[in-house]
């Protein structure tokens, strides 16, 4: 199993380098930089990341083809893929609901846009000339004009008809999950073949402190917990009284500025739900148990912990060493 981390590009480019770097330095095989419009571009900062880097896999975690056309996403990738050397990865979903509403953008049929998306993806870094006349999108003979080489693609997937789809399509998968019963149900779905990677993607909090480390996630659960259907919840016996008093929370911090008083309401439970977090033989733990579960890639995403830059050498020094030494 290999060790990947989700840096999200809502500070300065140059901190989400040094963060690439330290990365690639301690262990790390893949970084993944998410795409959302009211942050700095993914794209962009990728194009930083394919010349500061040497080693690691570098990609979006996730874009999609509701904010960004396929083509465009190509030639993109393509032109990053160019710059690094052949290091690229390609990392694509339905997008964020919420966040595609706040810019007009309704995110319709979901399933069919993703499979036609990453069907004209492939098939324009393959050098073809494309005519495509799907449901979602129509070519009239797009083409790019220089030479690519191939890209891994991985589909981000929650539903079971995604996973599907993930699994027939795509080089891999990006789960977002923390707990084994969740990743669990989540491999029930996925045809499984040789060579595809099994992604998930896990709020992370270390520190040499439990305390620390466990409050320090506390904000990033509350808005897991907040936007959580209910069956969920229901399968990990968290109440719904607790995961109202969770999203008043939310709403009230977003007025208020009451953050810390966000925190308060999420659980120890919760935590251990919807996170990996603690000290390193906690964590190390927990990822022993995704890792018999099948899974290839444990992507470590926000917040990672109190001092990002302590928490990756963290990592580094005492999780990724010892979790190959475990299976040698």
């Amino acid at each position: 199993m290999e060790f990947g981390i989700e840096l999200t590009p809502n500070v300065k480019c140059y901190e989400i380098e040094f963060y690439a770097k330290l990365a690639e330095d301690n262990g790390f095989s893949y970084v993944w930089v998410t795409d959302h419009y009211n942050n700095r571009n993914a794209f962009v900062v990728l194009t930083i990341l394919a010349k500061s880097t040497q080693k690691v896999k570098i990609g979006t975690g996730i874009t999609n083809p509701f904010h960004i056309n396929p083509a465009v996403i190509a030639s993109a990738i393509a032109t990053i893929n160019e710059i690094s050397n052949g290091r690229t990865i390609l990392g694509i979903g339905a997008g964020d609901k919420f966040t595609l509403e706040k810019i007009g953008i309704k995110r319709n049929k979901p399933l069919t846009c993703v499979k036609e998306a990453v069907q004209i993806i492939r098939r324009l870094l393959s050098g073809e000339l494309v005519e495509f006349n799907g449901e979602m999108f129509k070519f009239r003979g797009a083409k790019l004009t220089f030479n690519t080489r191939s890209i891994p693609i991985y589909i981000g997937a929650k539903g079971p008809k995604m996973l599907k789809l993930a699994s027939e399509i795509g080089d891999g998968v990006i789960i977002n999950a923390s707990h084994p019963k969740d990743v669990k149900l989540a491999l029930q779905n996925i045809n499984v073949r040789d060579g595809f990677d099994i992604a998930v993607c896990s709020a992370f909090s270390i520190d040499r402190n439990r305390d620390v480390a466990i409050q320090n996630v506390k904000t990033v659960v509350a808005f897991i917990v907040a936007s959580c259907p209910n069956e969920v919840l229901d399968r990990h016996g968290i109440d719904e009284e607790s995961a109202n008093a969770v999203k008043k929370a939310l709403n009230e911090a977003f007025v208020k500025g009451r953050w810390k008083e966000l925190a308060n309401t999420v659980s120890d439970e919760m935590v251990d739900v919807f996170s990996i977090s603690g000290t390193p033989d906690e964590v190390l733990g927990r990822i022993e148990e995704l890792k018999r579960l099948g899974i290839t890639q444990l992507i470590i995403g926000s917040p990672i912990g109190k001092n990002k830059a302590k928490a990756i050498k963290l990592i580094g020094e005492n999780i990724i060493p010892r979790f190959i030494e475990s299976q040698t």
